[in-house]
């Protein structure tokens, strides 16, 4: 029966520190959740290795049959039987581990990736600011190929060549004299040491061409992510010589990395070429003074065979194992970071309902030098509407990332209901959320998809209900795939007001009763702002609704206004009673209303 586990994480390596059995034992429970199998495929592992060990016993007896002088013919026939029937268990008991371990190996990259995705899905919008996607992306893919390497060249090359080694170190040692096993364990330990100690050297370099080649998919992957940008402004050679220099530093790291992999392997043919010509020179002393026969020496040859054959890979298999651990290092170490927004161990749900929301002496900033809001203090009665104004950078569309609980506030509290949301659990709070953002991001999928986001489980006529009210079924329609076409990276195959349209849909459909419309219109023309702005102002009838706007005409009929400066309100009031005040909101209002006089003349 499959078991669950949920191991706890590794904290972030430092740089140059290893924590590969850190990482191992991390690891392990993914892998022993499926232990019958496991079992079931180490038993395969040794009956295959003890067949393969028996087929050069097997070929010494044919060997010594046919050139004794009394040798009857049946029993090199039965030693023969013999000799196939352990090729074919070889063969049999090596599928068998490989069919056994398959799933195992996909089950535990399925639970750790999905474990990593989920992780990185609840860490705070800090952490995503801050990390570079494609680097971020680099790392999961090779953290989660990098297990399913780890295991299998555990498991399938690492175990049973120790098994191996094992089994002819016995044979050597029982059968013939004591030099033959000395010889090859001594071998043995130069070797591996040998091989330990310069992949070591060598481990440094990878981390560099790691570090290099996630350092130069980051900045493909943004220039590109922007490719209007660089357009606009003529970059493209620009860019491309930036992407160079990462390549270029790429390059020569990699030659570095391949200089000392030739080294590695020079030092390892040199020293299984000693071992084997030690070995059977012993071998060959033994056939001349009759101690051994020539089934002896085939045996030898035989064994030594099977035993540098997989030791030859081993240096190779090492380092892959090394870099494996590596990889798989990275990715636990982004299943390690700290979740800076969290539920409290006591959080409750936010009950169904109206909501009514609460700023209580706000005071917030995202760097501890540079605060953003000072005692910013307001209510927005459930099913009123609370309008905020001000000039960019006042910290306006902060507040809809501290209603979001996106970031924990530094002093007082935002509460909903009475309830401080850092009280409640947050798939609740921001399920009672709808929010159409200044700036639209769009799935690179169909038209229908990104409105159905908003309510996975929608069906078709809530889908289309939801675009008419955002005025934007009309449009859909004109297209010729209508619904069914895909909006293309970002949204970027649709104008902004189209975008906009499409996030006012989605927030619709997802039916909340708190809305944020935090620029919401600032994408479309006039004629267009105010049909949707009509639309919005009904469909926020009865619900709480906090409105962030530069547009001092789309917050007109709010049941109030603030001004903000400088993350500080310094007005409040309906609509007319800032005008007759002839303050801050009046100097704004004049201002926008001169700027409309003269783009209607021109």
């Amino acid at each position: 029966m499959r078991r669950t586990y949920t191991p706890r994480a590794l904290p972030a390596p430092n740089i140059g520190q290893r924590r590969d059995w850190q990482t191992i034992r991390s690891l392990i429970p993914y892998i022993w959740a499926y232990r019958g199998r496991v079992l079931f495929a180490l038993s395969c592992l040794v009956a295959a290795k003890l067949a393969n060990v028996g087929v050069p016993l097997v070929f010494k007896g044919i060997v010594d049959a046919f050139t004794a002088e009394q040798a009857a013919l049946v029993v090199p026939l039965a030693l023969l039987a013999a000799y196939g029937l352990l090729r074919f268990s070889m063969s049999l008991f090596t599928e068998l581990r490989e069919l056994l371990f398959a799933r195992v190996t996909q089950q535990a990259v399925r639970n750790i990736a999905l474990q990593v995705f989920r992780h990185l899905h609840a860490l705070s919008l800090r952490f995503h600011l801050e990390r570079q996607t494609g680097g971020l992306t680099r790392d999961i893919e090779r953290g989660t190929r990098s297990i399913g390497t780890l295991i299998s060249y555990t498991i399938y090359s690492i175990l049973p060549t120790l098994v191996e080694v094992g089994l002819v170190i016995g044979i050597l040692a029982s059968r013939y004299e004591s030099s033959f096993a000395w010889i090859t364990v001594g071998a043995l330990v130069l070797y591996i040491t040998f091989t330990v100690l310069v992949t070591n050297w060598r481990t440094q370099l990878r981390r560099e061409v790691n570090e290099i080649d996630s350092a130069a998919n980051s900045r493909a992957i943004d220039s590109l992510l922007n490719y209007e940008t660089v357009k606009y402004f003529n970059n493209e050679e620009y860019e491309a010589r930036r992407y160079d220099q990462q390549m270029e530093k790429w390059a020569a790291a990699q030659v570095r990395s391949q200089l000392s992999l030739s080294l590695l392997n020079l030092g390892q043919a040199g020293l299984i070429a000693v071992t084997v010509t030690l070995i059977m020179w012993r071998a060959a002393a033994g056939v001349a003074n009759g101690s051994m026969t020539v089934g002896d020496i085939v045996l030898v040859n035989g064994l030594l065979i099977q035993l540098y054959i997989p030791l030859n890979w081993l240096g190779v298999l090492y380092r892959e194992i090394r870099q494996a651990l590596t990889d798989i290092e990275r990715m636990f170490a982004l299943k390690a970071e700290h979740r800076e927004i969290a539920d409290a161990p006591d959080a409750t749900s936010l009950p169904p309902g109206p909501c009514a929301v609460r700023f209580e002496h706000v005071g917030f900033s995202y760097e501890a030098k540079r605060q953003i809001l000072f005692d910013v203090d307001f209510s927005i009665p459930a099913g009123g509407t609370v309008a905020v104004v001000g000039h960019s950078g006042s910290g306006k569309s902060t507040l809809s990332r501290l209603l979001f609980r996106f970031y924990d506030v530094q002093s007082g509290a935002v509460k909903v209901n009475g309830t401080d949301i850092r009280r409640l659990t947050q798939a609740s709070l921001r399920a009672a959320i709808g929010i159409v953002p200044q700036d639209t991001v769009l799935f690179n999928e169909s038209i229908y998809y990104n409105i159905q986001y908003g309510r996975p489980e929608a069906n078709r006529e809530d889908v289309i209900a939801a675009a008419q009210a955002a005025h934007i079924h009309d449009f859909v329609e004109s297209l010729p795939e209508k619904y069914d076409t895909r909006v293309g990276e970002r949204g970027l195959k649709l104008s902004g007001g189209e975008k906009q349209r499409v996030a006012i849909a989605r927030a619709l459909l997802k039916n909340p009763p708190i809305l944020i419309f935090d620029e919401a219109t600032s994408a479309l023309d006039s004629k267009s702002e105010k049909a949707i702005q009509d639309e919005l102002e009904r469909i926020s009838v009865g619900r709480t609704t906090l409105v962030i706007a530069h547009r001092l005409s789309t917050v007109m009929n709010a049941d109030e206004i603030l001004v903000l400066d400088q993350g500080r309100i310094v007005e409040r009031g309906t609509h007319r009673a800032l005008l007759e005040r002839s303050g801050a909101y009046a100097q704004m209002w004049a201002l926008q209303q001169q700027e409309e006089t003269e783009q209607e003349t021109a």
